[in-house]
């Protein structure tokens, strides 16, 4: 197995006799995000109506970085600049947030991100939030159906 030199941030290994490359170390990437979700009975009941995306924090009036609570539609500042959506999760246990910077829906209690285009009553948020964003209406995505193999 070769090694190959490693940067401060990631390295990766080459393993010759199968040729993958496995990547390890590695800060951000591409992400999973679920297909389903058990804490969607928190949604706010109007999620066409919300927000625009240049709102600012609701307690420090910071203008980037915000979320979108998916259940009370307060916006707060992310974790990277005064965490008050984090902290309004922990005190008022709202547990499904929209990022206005990427449009991704992230569930505190499952502690990931949720597929906002296939999760029906994540859609209609992601849509308007889009809307409002960029003017537009987002690009439909094709979304395989893994049917089951007759055997």
């Amino acid at each position: 197995m070769a090694k190959a030199p490693s940067s401060s941030s990631s390295t990766f290994h080459i393993i010759a006799e199968d040729e993958e490359l496995m990547l390890d170390g590695f800060e951000s990437g591409w992400v999973e995000a679920r297909t389903h979700c058990d804490h969607l009975g928190s949604l706010s009941s109007d999620l066409v109506h919300i927000p625009t995306p240049d709102a600012t924090c609701k307690r420090c009036q910071h203008p980037e970085e915000n979320w979108l609570c998916l259940c009370c539609k307060d916006v707060l500042c992310s974790r990277f600049v005064n965490k008050h959506m984090l902290q309004h999760y922990q005190q008022d246990n709202h547990n499904l947030a929209l990022s206005y910077s990427d449009l991704s829906v992230w569930c505190f209690s499952c502690d990931a991100y949720l597929d906002a285009q296939v999760i029906a009553p994540l859609r209609h948020a992601y849509e308007t939030a889009y809307i409002l964003k960029f003017g537009n209406p987002p690009p439909h995505r094709a979304i395989a159906i893994e049917q089951p193999q007759n055997v």
